[in-house]
Formats: structure tokens, sequence, C-alpha cells
């Protein structure tokens, strides 16, 4: 008998545990080389006509005064001249994008904590959902996080940087980390008949203990 709630116990266990995942896809911005494209994000700004931003080198003017690179996560910026003047005489928007895919997941579940850093103001959003508007620093993060707002399939993050203008070193940049996230596995059927054999099984045991 003992044996029995134990692999009931066990079997309910084991569905629970392999629902939980982080969400994979959300990449911090810079994973990868110094002085080359970032891989996981996309731009668009009429600032300029690169459609890749650029990873920066943490040696090199503006890290300092901006946040230091990390391993965690580097500063991307518009063009391959990370320290490069922009935006003299109006405000330049930059929008930089990031995709993942929820598919085979419960998109309902789903949450993440992160942090970002612009220079100058960055709003972010989840496909109609705003997460964060004109948070200002590149000396200090900004918290952001959704709760909400996910969809079944792909899922469009919008990082949108305002350069405020400045005739004269005004470069741009964004910085994002991730810090934990969370979505829960759609479960196939044998999961679903694994999950209620394990109660039934324990159902069962415990009106067979009230009966005696």
């Amino acid at each position: 008998m003992k044996h029995t709630i134990i692999a009931a116990a066990l079997a309910i266990a084991s569905f629970s545990s392999a629902q939980a995942a982080s969400i994979n896809g959300l990449h911090n911005t810079g994973e990868g080389i110094s002085g080359t494209a970032d891989a996981y994000y996309t731009l668009s700004s009429s600032s300029v006509s690169n459609t890749v931003p650029t990873i920066t080198n943490g040696s090199q003017w503006p890290i300092n005064p901006w946040l230091a690179n990390t391993d965690a996560s580097k500063w991307i910026t518009p063009t391959g001249t990370q320290g490069e003047s922009l935006d003299p005489w109006s405000n330049g928007t930059y929008t930089y994008t990031l995709q993942f895919d929820l598919t085979g997941y419960n998109a309902a579940s789903a949450v993440f904590n992160a942090r970002i850093a612009a220079d100058n103001a960055v709003s972010v959003k989840l496909n109609t959902t705003s997460l964060l508007s004109n948070a200002v620093g590149f000396t200090n993060w900004s918290d952001f996080s959704a709760h909400s707002g996910f969809v079944a399939g792909v899922n469009t993050l919008e990082f949108t940087v305002t350069n405020y203008a400045l005739n004269g070193g005004n470069p741009s940049g964004l910085r994002v980390e991730f810090l934990n996230s969370n979505v829960a596995a759609v479960p196939e059927p044998e999961a679903y008949a694994m999950l209620l054999g394990g109660l039934a099984l324990v159902g069962a045991i415990a009106r067979r203990r009230k009966q005696q």
C-alpha cells in the first residue's frame, strides 16, 4: 500500500514539474562578440539605414558613463560605430524588436521579469500591451515585467528608444537583461491520462481507508 501511494504521488509530481519551463527566446542584448551584429534583435529607425544593431565594446566610450557591460548582457547601438553622434537637430526614434515563440505552451501562464537601460529614454511593449513608458537612464536600471499580454505562437517585444536631440557627443543605445521567466507547457493527452490515473488512485486509497 505504501509503495502504491508513493507511485501515485510521484506520477502527480512529475506531471506538475514537467509543465514548468523558462521562456525560450528571451535573449539579453549583446549575446555575442563585441563589434558584431546582434543575432536576436532587429532595428527600425528613420535616423539610420541599419536594420540590425551592433554589440558594443565594453572598453570604448560611451560605456562609461553607460552602465558597464557584463557577461550577462551588453549594450547594443544603432550603428557599427558605438560612439557615433546622432540626431543633432531633432529627437531620434529607434525601435528594437525581439520575437519569441510560445507554440506548445500555455500563453496565459507566461510571466517574466527584466530590467532595462537606454540612452536616452525607452518604452516597452509586448504585442499590444504596454509594459514600460519613457524610462530614462543609462547609468541605472529600470525594472519591468509581464504577467499578461502573451499570445499563442509568436510574440513580439518592442523597445522604442528616444534619443534626445543634441548637436555633438550624442550616441544612443539599448541594454536589456531578462532576470527570470516561466511558462506552462500544454500537456500531451498521455500526460493528462497519467495525472487522472494518479488522482483516481489516491482517491481510491482514501475511500478504502475510510471504509476500514
